[in-house]
Order: C-alpha cells, then sequence, then structure tokens
C-alpha cells in the first residue's frame, strides 16, 4: 500500500488525471478494487473513515447487550447473547483488518476513538434498561445494520465487500434472536407486552438515525456514491428499513411511535415523521445518554488488553525467529 502511494505521488498533473480516470472506469465496469491496486488518496481516506467507524461501532456496540449476560432470563438465553456479542467482536476485527489494508494503522485508529475524533453509530450511546431492550436491540438495531450491510456486499473495495458476505450472515441471526424475543413477550402478560412495547418505543427513532443525515446533508454521500463505496443513499436504506420493520411490527402487535406513519399508495412506501436531527448532532457529538460510559468502559478495557497484545506480539516474533 506505501509503495502505491508512493507511486501516486510521483506522478505528473496529466499522469495523476489519467490514473483516476482509469480508476473510474474499473468501479464503472464494477470490477472490484484490490489492496495493491492504484486508487485515489480521497477514496482511501474515505473508505478508512468509514470502515474504521464500522468497526468501531461493532466493538462498542457490545457493550449494552453484554451489560445483560449475567441477567438473561434463562441459561439458553444467556449462551445466544454471548455468541452474539462474540460475534460483534470479531466483526470489528474483521472490519479493522480491511482498514489495515488501506495502510491504516490499528491503534491509531482506537487512539481516534479514544479522542473523540472518530465516530461510532449513535444508537449504541443509549442505555439497555430491560431484557425487552436486548430485543429491540436485536430486530431494530440489527435489522438496520442488515439492510445498510447488504448494499456493503457490493462494495467498490474488495476486502470490506468480502467481510461484509459473513457479517451479514451473522447480523441475519442477531436480528431474528431479537425478533424471537419480542414474539414471545408480546405473547405474554400485560407488563410484558408493555415492558416490549416501552423498549420499542426508545429504539425506534434512534435506528432510524442511523443510516445518517438526509442525502443532501451528508458530507461524504455524493462521493461515496460515485465511487460505489455505497450503493444505496441513506434515504432509500432509511425508507427501506421502514417498510419492512412495520409489517414486522404488524405481525406480533407491536405499536410504532410515529403519529405520522401512514402507507402511501402514490409512491407505494410508508410515510413517516421528520428525525430529531439535533437530538443525533447532540448524541454524534458525545453528549448521549451513555457516551461517556461507553467510552470509559472500552479505554479501560484497551488499557487492561494490554498485556494480551503484547504477549501476542512476543509470541510472533519468537515463531518468526525459529522459523
Amino acid at each position: 500500500m506505501e509503495r502505491v502511494r508512493h507511486m501516486s505521488n510521483q506522478l505528473s498533473t496529466e499522469q495523476l488525471a489519467q490514473a483516476e480516470q482509469r480508476f473510474q472506469a474499473k468501479i464503472d465496469a464494477e470490477e472490484k478494487i484490490e489492496p495493491g491496486d492504484w486508487m485515489p488518496e480521497a477514496y482511501r481516506r474515505n473508505l478508512i473513515r468509514q470502515i474504521s467507524q464500522h468497526a468501531h461501532s461493532e466493538v462498542i456496540g457490545m457493550q449494552p447487550e453484554g451489560n445483560w449476560i449475567t441477567r438473561a432470563p434463562t441459561l439458553n438465553r444467556k449462551a445466544v447473547l454471548l455468541a452474539k456479542v462474540q460475534d460483534e467482536g470479531g466483526h470489528g476485527l474483521y472490519l479493522y483488518s480491511a482498514a489495515e489494508t488501506l495502510g491504516a494503522d490499528r491503534q491509531t485508529m482506537i487512539e481516534a476513538l479514544h479522542k473523540g475524533v472518530a465516530k461510532y453509530a449513535s444508537i449504541f450511546n443509549y442505555p439497555s434498561l430491560t431484557w425487552a431492550d436486548i430485543g429491540a436491540i436485536g430486530w431494530l438495531v440489527d435489522g438496520a445494520a442488515i439492510v445498510n450491510q447488504i448494499s456493503l456486499q457490493r462494495t467498490s473495495y474488495g476486502p470490506y465487500a468480502r467481510s461484509m458476505v459473513r457479517i451479514c450472515k451473522e447480523e441475519s441471526f442477531h436480528q431474528r434472536q431479537g425478533y424471537q424475543i419480542m414474539t414471545l413477550l408480546m405473547k405474554g402478560s400485560d407488563e410484558q407486552r408493555q415492558m416490549a412495547q416501552d423498549a420499542f418505543n426508545r429504539f425506534w427513532w434512534p435506528s432510524l438515525m442511523m443510516f445518517g443525515p438526509h442525502d443532501a446533508e451528508s458530507a461524504h454521500s455524493a462521493s461515496s456514491m460515485k465511487w460505489k463505496i455505497k450503493r444505496q443513499s441513506n434515504d432509500e436504506l432509511r425508507q427501506k428499513f421502514v417498510d419492512q420493520t412495520v409489517r414486522q411490527a404488524e405481525v406480533i402487535g407491536i405499536t410504532i411511535p410515529d403519529p405520522k406513519l401512514a402507507w402511501n399508495e402514490e409512491t407505494g412506501h410508508y410515510d413517516f415523521g421528520e428525525i430529531d436531527w439535533e437530538e443525533f448532532q447532540r448524541v454524534i457529538s458525545g453528549d448521549g445518554p451513555c457516551n461517556r460510559q461507553r467510552m470509559q468502559n472500552h479505554i479501560r478495557a484497551h488499557a487492561e488488553g494490554a498485556w494480551v497484545r503484547e504477549a501476542v506480539a512476543a509470541y510472533e516474533s519468537k515463531q518468526i525467529g525459529t522459523g
């Protein structure tokens, strides 16, 4: 990767323009860009930003659910939730590794997260108050992630696209697990149904925020669409999520907390109310209900795990020396 970047620095203005044309032609032809290929520096930076943000979201996202592993209602529920949280850690690993193929350094990415320079999905700054929240997170948060990540399986950068294949399979399991929890609660007592509805109410709007701002207000959407890093816009993906989730909610009797929600015969989609973008910006900027707690936990865990990373590095060094 460094060799490719060095070559870019040696190109004349005319050669750089030709290289960019060949690069765009390859993308337009639906060919994957691989780590050793020439790419514009802006494409590389855009990918590192998006992939590292995705990785941070997976790892920080372990916390709201990890908090419930010991409190899940049955041994089976504990085992299933433990497996799910372990999956999320694996997703972070795949994604950090994909970012490293672009020349990014993992420690640098994590330091940017700790300093508040790098962002992660705002949804993970909300508390998980009851067992029903675990159902809502699985159904809504992982459901929203699947809608976005299915599209990313066709993203133009090869390592990122390939990592999405396995991640989407696992996220599909996570979504079904959450929906099953909510289905059972809605078949239970009045108290259980109220708990499920309350959890849904609290996670519905933050889940819609996961797709990011409206396309016209997104700083990266235009270039990401041109380079086919993204294949569908924020608003298209959000609409797809609303359409599928409304039908799922109707099946189990959950009420969508949006008085403006209505089927639109003309468009063939559901109309829905406006998101509180002030809340979105506030949470993204570090002032959500659990921002400080989530980050403090990650910083502490990263520091406590330093000896493991050092031991692995020493072992690998020894193996190379004796190999």
